[in-house]
């Protein structure tokens, strides 16, 4: 098995490596896979994020309230509704990210699902993130939300070590096909 700092790079430059029409196309077929989720379907909130340097783009959802991340320090993050196009700046990692004073913001037990990016995945729906730890703190208080990671299906993993304070999602769609974790 690869070291989890090796994986994450390779997956990153790999991502960051595909054409915009390649990331558009791949985007539109997990999009339609995503909406055609009971998850989603069921849904009212659903938080998701701004693409950056290669991610699936999930700017083509619709007919849901959607909530996007801001980090607010170290390691923490809360969910924010802007409030118009005016209302996004670019952030300390180059990342579109609402502004707070033009935002209403959603307490994470209200949000009904996490669309969650990450650099890698497993079968068993173990999400490999960024190395921050910004979404596994969040998820814990989302106490009623599904979780599920969009990603390329080249992203999968033959299997990844899951640490304590890895949140499992309860599904990773790709281009190709929606994984379910096991109910245990």
């Amino acid at each position: 098995m690869k070291s989890t700092d090796r994986l994450r790079r390779e997956m990153r430059c790999a991502r960051k490596a595909l054409s915009r029409d390649t990331v558009e196309e791949l985007s539109r077929r997990i999009v339609s896979k995503v909406e055609e989720l009971p998850e989603y379907r069921l849904a009212r909130i659903v938080m998701i994020y701004r693409a950056v340097q290669g991610e699936v783009s999930l700017e083509l959802l619709r007919g849901k309230v959607f909530a996007y991340p801001l980090c607010t320090g170290p390691g923490e993050m809360c969910a924010l509704l802007p409030e118009g196009e005016e209302a996004w700046k670019t952030g300390a990692f180059g990342i579109p990210e609402p502004v707070r004073e033009l935002s209403r913001e959603i307490a994470p037990e209200e949000i009904d699902l996490v669309l969650c990016p990450c650099t890698a995945f497993d079968p068993d729906c173990r999400r490999l993130g960024m190395g921050g730890g910004y979404y596994d703190r969040f998820l814990l208080r989302c106490t009623k939300a599904k979780f599920v990671a969009v990603a390329y299906e080249f992203q999968r993993a033959e299997a990844l070590e899951a640490q304590s304070w890895d949140i499992p999602m309860d599904a990773v769609v790709t281009e190709e096909r929606v994984y379910r974790r096991k109910q245990t």
